[in-house]
């Protein structure tokens, strides 16, 4: 019987995007139903796979995208597919990088609907490009989520702290406004889909903040200093306001945390 990690693996080396999902769905499937029980310990190589298109450009050779128009909201919700396609990967390959015996499975039941869900998020946003004429690989992207990864390979704690704790917050601080700007242009059905982006991101980032706690207690470690000295570490100039306080809290992220990080 396959193993949690040889399915994860097999997930990140799934280059097109539908062969991802679709693995992807299966195994969240083949774990909840008990199918897969053991966790094994294959490990994940440096990169995943990934499919011809989009074109991948330095972060800052990426033109600065709007909102209005259609050109505006297919150039949107192509870099959120990007994100969501990378964050599909994050999740499997937390699984398969750290897996121990140290971690319950509680840690793996989560990582697992996390991957399921950015799945269905990327999955979603597809339909959406595609209903306006366009489909994830018409424009370039950047590899800035994919490097935060690899920068934190090599430590649980580090990989909590800069992904779903940093990364998928900021997420959560912008996406309202953006919603905001879109309520009146475009249809209920596409709001909603957002929308329950949204709230599945608060999921992600109560993921990560429950158990970057739960590896510091293990380790005797103050959990609040510890993130702050690791962001401080990553980003040097600071976390940009405005934090989406009530967001955060929702995810069980604490104020004092991340506002003595906060950018002058």
């Amino acid at each position: 019987m396959i193993t949690l990690t040889e399915a994860a693996v097999a997930a990140l080396a799934a280059a097109e995007p539908e062969d991802k999902i679709r693995l992807t769905l299966e195994t969240a499937r083949r774990w909840e139903q008990g199918r897969i029980a053991e966790i094994g310990d294959t490990r994940p190589t440096a990169r995943p796979g990934r499919p011809a298109r989009p074109e991948i450009l330095p972060p800052n050779k990426m033109r600065r995208r709007g909102t209005s128009g259609q050109g505006g909201r297919i150039a949107m919700y192509h870099a959120l597919a990007h994100i969501e396609f990378n964050a599909i990967d994050l999740g499997w390959d937390i699984i398969a990088r750290f897996a121990s015996p140290t971690l319950p499975k509680g840690f793996y039941d989560d990582w697992v609907l996390v991957a399921k869900q950015e799945a269905e998020h990327f999955a979603a946003l597809e339909s959406m490009l595609r209903s306006m004429g366009s489909q994830y690989g018409d424009l370039p992207a950047h590899d800035g989520l994919w490097q935060a990864a690899e920068k934190t390979s090599d430590d649980l704690l580090r990989r909590l702290a800069v992904v779903p704790m940093t990364f998928e917050a900021r997420a959560l601080d912008t996406a309202p406004n953006t919603i905001t700007k879109l309520s009146g242009t475009v249809g209920k059905d596409e709001l909603q889909a957002l929308q329950k982006i949204v709230d599945e991101e608060i999921i992600h980032v109560a993921s990560g903040t429950r158990w970057f706690t739960y590896v510091c207690d293990q380790q005797g470690i103050d959990a609040r200093l510890h993130y702050q000295a690791i962001i401080r570490d990553y980003f040097p100039e600071g976390l940009k306001r405005p934090f989406n306080t009530k967001g955060r809290s929702q995810a069980g992220l604490p104020a004092d945390f991340y506002e003595p990080l906060a950018a002058n």
